[in-house]
């Protein structure tokens, strides 16, 4: 019994291991989809966190896994380009959220629009059988990720 459940961690690690170095290579494929674009990486990703009713600026620094001061960095730069702003938040008045402007919004749907342009067409090399093994995929991150958040 012990071999058996030894054999499955073994194997559960060395699938961890697979799916993280898969990530890595995704992150990186994802950062390269739209290079030509106004936004790095990270400014990308700071405005994805704000789309939905804002975040406050220690909830956008775990995301991004730095600390407050670099992400405050981050959101000055976004402030000065017209993208985010900060506001009190309403559930306490000692804390500040940030929240995307107009202008913001619209800058996250362009470049939306141009990475998954990229994504379709490398998504289209691929045989259909394997583009319905992704789909197939998709919900099983899905509660990774949901899993990882809480």
């Amino acid at each position: 019994m012990l071999g058996y459940l030894m054999m499955n961690e073994n194997k559960l690690q060395e699938l961890a291991a697979g799916f993280r170095e898969a990530l890595r290579h995704s992150v990186y494929l994802v950062r390269r989809l739209d290079a030509d674009g106004d936004l790095s990486a990270a400014q990308l990703s700071t405005l994805k966190m704000l789309l939905d009713d804002g975040v406050r600026v220690g909830e956008i620094a775990r995301n991004l896994g730095v600390r407050v001061p670099s992400a405050t960095e981050q959101i000055i730069k976004l402030e000065r380009a017209g993208l985010a702003r900060r506001e009190p938040d309403p559930a306490d008045s000692r804390a500040v959220r940030v929240i995307l402007t107009a202008e913001g919004r619209a800058a996250v749907e362009s470049a939306n629009q141009r990475r998954n342009a990229v994504m379709a067409e490398l998504l289209g090399e691929l045989t259909e059988e394997d583009r319905e093994a992704l789909a197939a995929a998709l919900p099983v991150i899905d509660k990774i990720n949901a899993s990882l958040q809480n």
